[in-house]
């Protein structure tokens, strides 16, 4: 079998901030977007500011879809991160 022409299945989202409430408010929504679309998706919780700023992010919360920063310092209600997972997969 020819591993190398795999390609993973399901989306990887990253909710970065370090504990705040807003970034609490932020990996809840997307987790719940997840569930409303039924996408297979995986959503991280990335906490480690270093991490966050090696994203070049430095405002959070940040979300990020399979490695890719989609906005930072904000927080979108459930169907606009719907919409933002459904642009995005």
């Amino acid at each position: 079998m020819d591993f190398q022409n795999i390609k993973p299945t399901g989306m990887e989202i990253k909710v970065l901030g370090p504990g705040c409430p807003k970034c609490k408010t932020l990996e809840k929504a997307t987790i719940q977007a997840v569930a409303e679309t039924g996408i297979d998706a995986t959503v991280i919780k990335v906490d480690d500011i270093v991490e966050i700023m090696n994203m070049g992010v430095m405002r959070t919360p940040g979300l990020v879809i399979n490695g890719k920063v989609i906005f930072s310092g904000k927080v979108p209600g459930v169907n606009e991160l719907k919409e933002i997972i459904l642009n995005n997969k």
